[in-house]
């Protein structure tokens, strides 16, 4: 029989929710994980969205998680906290992506839900972004998903079956101020998602963006710049971790969360003079 993802919450029922796990699973037992348990890899995992989307997934659904992130430190404690196999690493060049891809295949046999969280940020005017950083940023938060969708999806076209969500932002909807890199990156990202969702859905494989607001992680701490706006108030992380539950086990394609996220989106696409006007008495 073919491996097959749950598609829906009767069916993840009968699938039953994770058994108890106890600390970070070895590797080669990971190479025999059982037909019709996916297996899930998800990136950003040893903190922030990527930590608690691990922690959703260990709690609610049976599957087998690979946990990529850049601190082998705190993703060994994720990985521990939840089951997992813990494969820390950068994704900085191509050939990061295509070595944890590799490696992935290599320890189960397959992918069949990739979560893509990693990301960094930065803040402050465009004109003294170091070009560095805009180099780093676009890497992580675009070209990464890139590759690792390219070396992850034909196994899926070919099985008829697979799920791929990718961690967007509001900042790719409606774009922010002094964050004009990070923005398009996340822009960029969901006319990826939208674009990918055509060419795969009729071969099995769904395609979800999630898009949160700020989002109470570390974060803007790592990007050097604090969080100082009113609104959106930042939200807990455990928030779209749920979404991203929601994204894979009933099939949505474009989640925004906080849910009213949806309706400055909705208006910078059908009036954006008028959310532009309004965006600047409100900032």
């Amino acid at each position: 029989m073919r491996d097959r993802v749950p598609s829906s919450e009767a069916e993840t029922a009968l699938v039953g929710p994770s058994p108890a796990r106890k600390g970070s699973r070895s590797p080669r037992l990971r190479a025999m994980t059982a037909p019709g348990v996916p297996v899930v890899l998800v990136t950003g995992a040893s903190s922030g969205i990527g930590a608690a989307v691990t922690r959703r997934l260990a709690a609610g659904w049976r599957c087998e998680l690979l946990l990529n992130g850049r601190d082998p430190a705190r993703l060994t404690a994720v990985a521990e906290a939840s089951g997992g196999v813990p494969l820390p690493g950068e994704l900085t060049t191509p050939e990061h992506c295509r070595a944890l891809a590799g490696r992935a295949l290599d320890l189960a046999g397959r992918v069949d839900v990739l979560i893509a969280g990693a990301g960094v940020g930065w803040a402050g005017p465009f004109t003294e972004m170091p070009p560095d950083d805009i180099d780093r940023l676009l890497a992580v938060n675009l070209a990464s998903v890139l590759h690792l969708a390219r070396a992850l999806l034909p196994a899926m076209v070919s099985r008829g079956n697979g799920y791929v969500v990718l961690i967007g932002s509001i900042a790719g909807a409606c774009g922010v101020g002094e964050e004009a890199v990070y923005s398009a990156s996340k822009a960029a990202l969901t006319a990826f998602a939208d674009s990918l969702r055509y060419e795969v859905r009729p071969k099995g494989v769904h395609v979800s963006v999630v898009l949160p607001g700020a989002v109470d992680t570390p974060f803007f701490a790592r990007r050097g710049t604090p969080y100082g706006r009113s609104r959106p108030r930042p939200i807990p992380p455990e928030q779209v971790a749920e979404a991203v539950y929601r994204a894979v086990v009933r099939h949505r394609g474009e989640l925004f969360v906080p849910a009213w996220l949806r309706l400055p989106a909705r208006l910078h696409g059908v009036a954006p003079a008028l959310f532009h006007h309004l965006a600047a008495r409100l900032a």
